[in-house]
């Protein structure tokens, strides 16, 4: 009997102890969390403290790997781990293909100098990209729509520039958004809402849309209420960080301009494109800017223009614009849009709306005819010149194809249905969908944080058929889906078919994005499609550029493969761990769970285990 005393003292005693562990592992981790989130720094004892905690997402992973006895194994020649170090502290916001000194060696004409321009070889930097001093893990959504920390983009000229346009405020430690705009002084609720009177915004039937010239994104970001998913994108001008400002909000954004080279989007892809004083010549270029808005607008789908030249009459004097040079400007945006065939449905105040035809067939006795674009794909748009010329409908494009969201996400999309994709069959995406769910729920077993809201931007670097953010799906969350331009297949129109946004991409360059825009990475399988036209190396520096200091990365690829990256990674200040497919452990398929260790520049502020 008192063996059994002493036994189920002992469970007592190691259910408490378990339970005290876990309160204190909590409690820590809030603590440390605190201690980052802009109102706790300097506070050195709670840093100490959560460097000695380990309560990271990865602790419990199993490590050991069981493929073909020692596949999960590094011999000792391999086991030599190169150590990335710091690049200089001026490079805290370094967009390599974006870079200013280099842009000013471009033409100005057309907007080319604002173009990606990517550094060669020789110039590429082989270090790590650090965050700014007094960095800070961004507010969770929806706040972030509306705050973020000072010490993340710390500049201020906007605040001075559009001040009275109720963009943004700099209130103590942080940027506070209000939700105003230069056309929406009444706030980007009001705005939206007025829109929505046209356009069929609350159905479900607009789920994708593209805001050229965002500025700081507030039109996308006040679109999630209406559960509409924005591509937003801006050039990196004088206006600092605006496209930054959108992704530390937690709004979907992109460095891109409008100027020599299509928009690396597919055709057919978003149901609005937005202009609200963008500052793009429309009419410029025999209506080429125009047309290509027209490439990537679905049958049906709608163009809002708000700003010049719309009601000049009225406008003219407080634009301290001549009336005829803004008289002329309208014509030529109103001559190109009945070349386009689009039907005019709106126009009050300042904004007009146009929609693009369902089908072709209401505009074959139209006069003009405009000049057909002679390539034979729409989608082949990576670093080819834009042209004046008009994109065919496809040959069946039955409005009836499109179902609304969320409907649309599991919906066999039409490019799949009509067979246009070779190899990509009703049942291949079904089986697709089906793959992802479960891959996915093994993913959330693992990382338990995985759809709490810590990680709202998230991007997926070889997105197939978009499975894996369908099966993501949330409002806390967006999916930037990355079709990488030497696939095999190219999927990215079904993506937006099913209602999500994504861009094409060669990883052999850096992407258009700041330091630090994105919470989660997914690399299904990218090292090995790119295994012999770049360097491992180049692609992880690129990953760790533009993940967040504690973002978490999933690799999915072969045992070898991911070995390689484990070794490059932990070079990288990252702490990795590795599991096994979760059909067992006979399958060469891995996957690979990695978190950025938090440091800033300056020096070496890890706040994880050395």
């Amino acid at each position: 009997m008192a063996t059994k005393g002493n036994s189920g003292d002992n469970r007592s005693r190691g259910s408490m102890s378990i339970f005290i562990i876990v309160g204190l592992c909590g409690f820590f981790y809030i603590l440390g969390a605190w201690q980052r989130s802009g109102f706790g720094k300097g506070d050195s004892i709670a840093l100490e403290v959560t460097k000695q905690t380990d309560c990271s997402v990865l602790s419990n992973l199993n490590y050991e790997i069981h493929h073909g006895g020692d596949a999960g194994t590094l011999d000792d020649s391999e086991t030599e781990v190169k150590e990335f170090m710091p690049c200089e502290d001026h490079y805290t916001d370094y967009t390599p293909c974006h870079e200013q000194m280099r842009a000013m060696t471009f033409p100005r004409e057309n907007m080319d100098y604002r173009e990606r321009h990517c550094p060669s070889e020789e110039e590429k930097l082989h270090c790590l990209i650090p965050a700014p001093k007094g960095y800070s893990t961004p507010f969770l959504w929806p706040k972030s729509r509306d705050y973020v920390p000072y010490a993340n983009a710390p500049y201020k000229s906007l605040t001075v520039e559009k001040a009275v346009q109720n963009w943004i405020q700099y209130e103590g430690n942080v940027f506070r958004f209000p939700g105003g705009g230069t056309q929406f002084p009444h706030g980007a609720d009001a705005y939206i809402d007025e829109l929505a009177s046209i356009i069929p915004m609350d159905n479900g039937m607009v789920r994708t849309a593209l805001d050229t010239g965002c500025g700081v994104a507030s039109f996308g970001a006040y679109l999630f209420k209406k559960n509409v998913l924005a591509m937003s994108f801006a050039p990196r001008d004088s206006h600092e960080a605006q496209v930054q400002f959108a992704l530390e909000r937690g709004v979907p954004a992109v460095i891109g301009v409008l100027g020599t080279i299509k928009l690396p989007f597919p055709s057919r892809s978003f149901d609005m494109a937005h202009c609200s004083r963008c500052l793009i010549p429309w009419g410029a270029n025999d209506g080429m800017y125009m047309m290509e808005v027209d490439r990537v607008l679905r049958p049906g789908g709608y163009w809002v223009l708000s700003g010049p030249p719309i009601n000049w009459k009225t406008n003219y004097e407080a634009w301290q614009r001549p009336r005829e040079e803004l008289e002329e400007e309208q014509r030529k945006i109103e001559e190109i849009a009945k070349l386009l065939c689009w039907e005019k449905k709106h126009e009050k105040g300042e904004t007009a709306i146009w929609r693009k035809r369902t089908s072709y067939d209401e505009c074959r006795e139209q006069d003009p005819v405009p000049t057909i674009c002679e390539s034979t794909n729409a989608d082949d748009v990576w670093y080819k010149r834009m042209e004046a010329c008009v994109t065919p409908y496809p040959e069946s494009s039955d409005p009836d194809q499109w179902k609304p969201f969320p409907e649309r996400l599991n919906a066999v999309p039409p490019r799949v249905s009509s067979g246009s994709i070779p190899g990509v069959s009703v049942e291949a995406y079904e089986e697709d969908n089906r793959s992802w769910k479960k891959h996915v729920n093994a993913y959330k077993r693992i990382n338990r944080i995985l759809d709490s809201g810590r990680y709202r931007n998230i991007m997926d670097m070889n997105a197939g058929l978009g499975s894996f953010a369908a099966a993501l799906e949330s409002p806390k969350s967006w999916v930037m889906n990355v079709m990488p331009t030497i696939a095999e297949k190219d999927t990215l129109g079904v993506i937006y078919e099913r209602g999500l946004i994504g861009i094409y991409h060669d990883w052999c360059e850096a992407f258009s994005t700041y330091p630090r825009t994105y919470d989660l990475i997914h690399s299904n399988g990218v090292f090995s499609l790119y295994k012999d036209k770049c360097s491992a190396e180049d692609i992880l520096l690129e990953m760790d550029r533009i993940l967040r200091p504690e973002g978490a990365v999933i690799f999915r690829d072969q045992v070898d493969v991911l070995m390689k990256v484990m070794r490059l990674a932990r070079g990288m200040r990252w702490d990795t761990k590795i599991v096994d497919h979760e059909d067992g452990p006979l399958i060469s398929e891995k996957v690979l769970f990695a978190v950025k260790q938090y440091w800033v520049a300056g020096g070496n502020n890890s706040t994880s285990s050395e």
